[in-house]
């Protein structure tokens, strides 16, 4: 039984981590290739589109609102993996090697202390280009063309960081189902996979016109 135990993390475990390797590697693919089949890149646009809006309409308040929304969204959740990753590692430290049981795995734990760390780090980077935006806007004559430009990248630049934040929560999610055996782990992978492409690409021809429209 053990052997059968071990053989299965052995086989459904990279084999899970694998799959969603590449589906993110194909997700990348197609954002820098097609951006508007993604729904990232849909999003990059719709913001585009807004910090053009906020600073041609000269309402920076209302944007400054909506951004420091943002920033606070981040640090909570910043906050939240860094509780999670100091709770994992006092209690991998203080807990004794005696206690685990034999086929208890040491990688469990460091896989899923460094997804939260990865995404501890991705949410501070995230809140960090939402405050740059913050002071962009408050800048005068930011409103020119080079303005434009910054105060839009600091912000895909923050929502970029923010997606790679969810990303790593969501593997944190597959190394968690992981101590309940390998089995629910690669079923968790799979169905993961089905449902982040169901968000992730859109298939929409008219969506796809309009954004070719809204871009033109």
């Amino acid at each position: 039984m053990d052997f059968d135990k071990e053989y299965l993390d052995v086989v459904l475990v990279p084999t899970g981590l694998l799959i969603l390797l590449i589906y993110h590697l194909f997700l990348l693919y197609k954002y820098f290739d097609q951006p508007l089949s993604t729904s990232m890149g849909y999003e990059n646009n719709d913001k585009r589109n807004w910090v053009a809006e906020i600073l041609q309409g000269d309402d920076v308040n209302r944007g400054l609102g909506v951004i420091s929304s943002n920033t606070s969204a981040a640090m909570t959740l910043a906050s939240i993996s860094l509780t999670l990753s100091s709770l994992i590692g006092v209690w991998i430290a203080n807990l004794p090697n005696k206690v685990f049981p034999i086929d208890m795995n040491p990688i469990k734990y460091m896989s899923l202390l460094t997804c939260f760390l990865l995404s501890f780090s991705c949410f501070v980077q995230s809140s960090r280009h939402f405050v740059h935006s913050n002071y962009l806007l408050s800048t005068p004559g930011v409103s020119d063309k080079g303005g434009v430009k910054k105060v839009e990248r600091a912000v895909q630049r923050g929502s970029e960081f923010w997606l790679l934040g969810l990303r790593a929560l969501y593997f944190a999610l597959n190394f968690l189902l992981w101590f309940f055996g390998p089995i629910p782990m690669f079923v968790s992978s799979i169905t993961m996979v089905v449902i982040l492409y169901c968000h992730d690409f859109r298939k929409s021809e008219s969506d796809n016109l309009r954004d070719v429209l809204l871009i033109s």
